[in-house]
């Protein structure tokens, strides 16, 4: 018996929706939207370029706090 290809993917390996992926990561919608649109769907992807927006947005603000 054949499984239904959507239960054979791994969660790891399924698009992130939007709303979800911004409040993980703290972003907002448009954010999380660009980031989403630009690193396609693996979550591995997304996830990283999530952590690196971040890291820039919070040099950037220590840079002028300086």
């Amino acid at each position: 018996m054949s499984k239904h290809p959507v239960m054979d993917t791994d969660p790891a390996d399924r698009p992130y929706e939007i709303e979800g992926f911004a409040e993980k990561h703290g972003l907002t919608l448009k954010a999380a939207d660009v980031i989403l649109l630009a690193n396609g769907p693996s979550r591995v992807a997304c996830d990283a370029a999530a952590r690196a927006f971040l890291a820039a947005v919070a040099g950037r603000t220590q840079s002028k706090a300086g």
